[in-house]
């Protein structure tokens, strides 16, 4: 073989052994039956983490030889390796299977035969009634807490309502409360336990993938997560939003939160 041909075969080999060693950005895409939205996608040796948007697109830097977790309630978790040609495309594509609970069977009260007159006879029951059946109007929104409700019973003191007041109308009550504080007090507490409840599900869903790409010693990661509480924009960043925008409010205060910890070990 000529010294040129052995010189463009061995050039060939390192440019491909050192490009494919290096992360890329791959571009990749979720497929299954039902939604592909937010499932969390992690690749813990490059140290980088993303979900899917609507339809299952995503962005996440690897190399050669890098293994992909695929991972969502509703989905099985898979395991891709980054092989030569998604290297070469720097694209994937990603099928996942459903995640299907089996149950065996139970078999719960009386069996019922299918013969009318002697199942009815085989059933002791009482059918529920509630206050639809009765006629009685009820209330069928979310339930208040404690807190939720002393401060609806404290009333909003409104500078309106002072006319309504002096002629015997309405009560004194909000009035007393907000020239007490009490109202005050009450509001503080309802938007506490609001972000406490918003903290705890945020946390129980999505620490675990969160600490995989953002490592945190065990022992802080609830303080963080308070931390992430006391910020004034927490529940307006977090409260109804997707896990993306989620993810995207805890990376930012991650950083600040390193940041102290860092100036205050100083």
């Amino acid at each position: 073989m000529p010294i040129v041909q052995k010189f463009i075969g061995l050039s060939f080999m390192l440019f491909t052994f050192f490009g494919f060693s290096q992360a890329v950005e791959i571009s990749g895409v979720v497929n299954s039956l039902g939604d592909v939205e937010n499932i969390h996608v992690l690749n813990k040796a490059e140290q980088a983490f993303t979900i899917t948007n609507a339809t299952g697109e995503f962005k996440i830097e690897a190399k050669l030889n890098d293994t992909i977790q695929f991972s969502s309630v509703q989905y099985q978790t898979k395991y891709v390796v980054v092989d030569h040609q998604v290297m070469l495309f720097k694209a994937m594509r990603v099928v996942l299977e459903e995640h299907v609970n089996q149950l065996d069977e139970v078999v719960v009260g009386k069996v019922l035969t299918g013969n009318l007159l002697s199942d009815i006879g085989n059933v002791d029951g009482k059918v529920p009634i509630n206050f639809y059946d009765v006629g009685i109007p009820g209330y069928t929104g979310k339930k208040k807490t404690q807190s939720e409700r002393r401060l609806s019973q404290a009333g909003d003191f409104k500078p309106k309502m002072i006319p309504g007041m002096l002629l015997g109308g309405g009560s004194f009550d909000p009035l007393i409360n907000a020239i007490t504080g009490r109202t005050k007090m009450l509001k503080a507490r309802v938007d506490h336990e609001e972000r406490d409840r918003l903290m705890r599900n945020i946390k129980a869903r999505l620490a675990s993938d969160f600490f995989r790409s953002n490592p945190l010693e065990e022992e802080s990661r609830m303080d963080f997560f308070y931390y992430c509480a006391d910020a004034p924009n927490f529940v307006k960043r977090c409260k109804n939003q997707t896990d993306f925008k989620i993810l995207l409010f805890l990376r930012s205060k991650y950083r600040d939160y390193m940041k102290n910890r860092t100036e205050g070990n100083n």
